[in-house]
């Protein structure tokens, strides 16, 4: 089973991104799935049934989130209606949707977890805690687990992927939107990335435009990011992984305009 795993998709730039380069890159790599990170894909630094609508049809299989999962109110139908959509499992501030799916693929079945750090972040139960009552509920008859780490502390991702070493198949990091080299497979055969990058405008910060994010470092204030135009840039990871949901290997991906 080859797996692929796309960064955090950032406006309507990265989406418009995503739609150029995702078909060939499945076609090149022969991709059996693919995950997506959608959080961010509305230009309102959130995801509408619109963006996540868009994302479905240029070629992903299942689209994960993180902490701006319900900045959009009308998303919590859309999260109810459908298994191919999860927010992480450990929010606390809704109850809408599902923290993980399981993807019927004829041959086999693949669940895809994901789960939000508590370093650095609010409204959110402990992670570790968390993925063990998940893991317990899938049980042993889905051989490959995929955990997307929504998280702002690499140490905290370092951890999570030791933890769940030999118990998933892959884990990787979304989030922080800067692709780590750090990609592996750990000493009891899981594939791991601290984080996958982002899928958006490559000079920029996050996808926002610079001035906006330098200002709200040197005041302290909140003030409203706007996304920035520009080439882009395509950040996510291949895993392979056997009948066993042990990953054979693992390739960094990094696609520039």
């Amino acid at each position: 089973m080859r797996i692929l795993a796309v960064g955090d998709v950032v406006s309507d730039n990265g989406c418009r991104f995503l739609r150029k380069v995702l078909p060939g890159i499945k076609r090149e790599y022969k991709i059996d799935l693919c995950v997506v990170n959608g959080e961010n894909s509305h230009i309102s630094n959130a995801i509408t049934p619109e963006s996540a609508d868009f994302i479905f049809s240029v070629g992903a299989d299942v689209i994960t989130n993180g902490n701006h999962t319900f900045r959009r109110k009308e998303i919590e139908e859309y999260l109810e209606e459908r298994d191919d959509i999860v927010r992480p499992a450990n929010l606390l501030q809704s109850q809408f949707g599902k923290g993980y799916t399981v993807v019927d693929m004829g041959r086999c079945s693949v669940a895809v977890i994901n789960l939000m750090g508590a370093a650095f972040t609010e409204g959110v139960s402990n992670p570790f805690e968390c993925i063990d009552g998940i893991l317990e509920e899938i049980g042993d008859e889905v051989k490959i687990i995929l955990v997307d780490f929504h998280a702002e502390a690499t140490g905290e991702k370092r951890a999570m992927g030791f933890y769940l070493d030999g118990r998933v198949s892959a884990i990787w990091g979304t989030h922080t939107h800067v692709q780590t080299s750090d990609e592996c497979i750990l000493p009891e055969g899981t594939g791991y990335i601290t984080d996958l990058g982002m899928t958006g405008t490559f000079m920029s910060c996050l996808g926002v435009k610079p001035e906006c994010v330098i200002e709200r470092l040197k005041s302290g204030e909140k003030n409203r990011f706007e996304h920035i135009d520009g080439p882009c840039v395509l950040g996510g990871c291949i895993f392979d992984i056997d009948s066993n949901g042990v990953t054979t290997s693992v390739e960094r991906i990094l696609i520039k305009e």
